[in-house]
């Protein structure tokens, strides 16, 4: 049967336009649908966050010849900077006594967003934008998928489409996929300092009994901040001056960096763990935020869901390269079981750092503290920790030729 399309990735996003990426040098007939405008995107308020790229993604950026082009924008973390405020307790990671030149980079979205759409525009692919999936439907061997573009109504077939499109997907809603939502009861406040004291790439992770503060270096005095507070707080944060949050800000933090002054709008953005039900249905697989949305601690969110692109990335292309079917529904079972190892580790480690270390009952903030002091003398107890912060955990899907 002819198909329009032999993938229909919905989300022109980080996770859609990676795996067209990925993909693009396949002969692989790609279509990339995306509801906003290139520049509806650009505009975004969520373009303003900080993304911490592990060392292992770095290693699968690199494989999709996007590192290169955004590397200048990045600032590396030498070392990172654990601490829990009221208690002695602290850890401190090294990459030069992990053997590596960066545990990690730090980059804005709006930055690696756009240069991987520019890529994607290089490279040709197919875009359907703006338009609205509206319906679809799995058959034998085809998905059908009608959409809204303007006034006008398209259908399309494919043999495999992919639901990249984020945390409110409409593809994950079509298919009735349920989701699994804890309630965190906190909020993150974002925005960008900057300290009269150089950061030295230093990335401090500093836990309060409202949640986690994350300072992480960008510009050689500037610093991404990720401030965890109940909704209350967040609610009065946001309401006050600006002096009176870096007023409050600096009384939580302290002065390893000095004296601290806002560079960027304050954006608040409430948090909760969302884990969809399942993967897959019928032709049709979900990925990324679609799939999963994490607390901010410990970063993890788009390196999971990037390596969620390029193990799908890696099984299509196997598929495809033997001239088999890449959408049947046993190949994307199999995706789903492959990704579900590194789904649970990753999303049950954020989550347990987020409920131990948000506790400020006595004996537990006392078991932390102590932990924390501990794990600081013990190196294989830190090269542990060093790994999951990296993302090396695990083990890395491949896609292309890296080695």
């Amino acid at each position: 049967m002819q198909h329009d399309y032999d993938i229909l990735i919905v989300g022109g996003g980080l996770a859609g336009n990676c795996l067209a990426l990925a993909l693009k040098d396949s002969g692989l007939r790609l279509a990339i649908i995306e509801a906003n405008t290139r520049e509806q995107l650009q505009k975004s308020p969520a373009g303003d966050r900080a993304l911490a790229l592990s060392a292992g993604t770095i290693k699968l950026l690199q494989a999709l010849n996007i590192w290169d082009g955004i590397v200048s924008h990045a600032a590396a973390i030498k070392n990172i900077h654990i601490s829990d405020r009221g208690h002695f307790g602290k850890a401190r990671l090294s990459a030069k006594k992990q053997g590596v030149d960066a545990l990690g980079y730090v980059i804005s979205a709006r930055d690696i967003e756009g240069h991987v759409a520019k890529l994607v525009e290089q490279a040709g692919i197919k875009q359907i934008c703006p338009a609205r999936v509206v319906g679809l439907m799995s058959g034998l061997d085809t998905v059908n998928v009608s959409l809204k573009q303007n006034d006008e109504s398209i259908n399309l077939s494919a043999k495999l489409l992919v639901g990249a499109d984020g945390g409110q997907s409409s593809v994950r809603k079509l298919l009735d996929i349920s989701q699994q939502v804890t309630e965190y009861g906190q909020t993150a406040l974002v925005t960008t300092i900057k300290s009269s004291v150089p950061h030295n790439n230093v990335a401090f992770e500093r836990f309060t009994k409202s949640g986690p503060l994350a300072m992480l270096p960008i510009n050689d005095k500037e610093c991404s901040v990720v401030w965890t507070r109940t909704h209350e707080e967040a609610d009065d944060l946001m309401k006050g001056s600006e002096a009176e949050f870096i007023a409050s800000l600096q009384d939580c933090f302290g002065y390893q960096l000095g004296a601290l002054t806002l560079t960027a709008p304050r954006r608040a953005f409430p948090l909760s763990l969302i884990r969809a039900d399942n993967m897959v249905v019928g032709r049709t697989v979900i990925i990324g935020n679609a799939v999963h949305q994490l607390h901010p601690v410990a970063g993890q969110g788009f390196n999971l869901g990037i390596r969620d692109v390029v193990q799908l990335a890696e099984m299509v292309l196997e598929q495809h390269q033997q001239n088999e079917d890449f959408g049947d529904k046993a190949l994307l079972n199999k995706y789903a079981e492959s990704r579900q190892k590194d789904h649970d580790n990753t999303i049950g480690f954020t989550d347990n750092v987020v409920k131990i270390f948000s506790s400020d009952w006595l004996p537990m903030a006392a078991a932390r503290s102590i932990s924390l002091a501990v794990m600081d003398h013990i190196p294989s107890a830190k090269s542990v920790l060093a790994k999951h912060a990296m993302g090396l955990a695990g083990r890395l899907p491949r896609v292309g030729n890296r080695g």
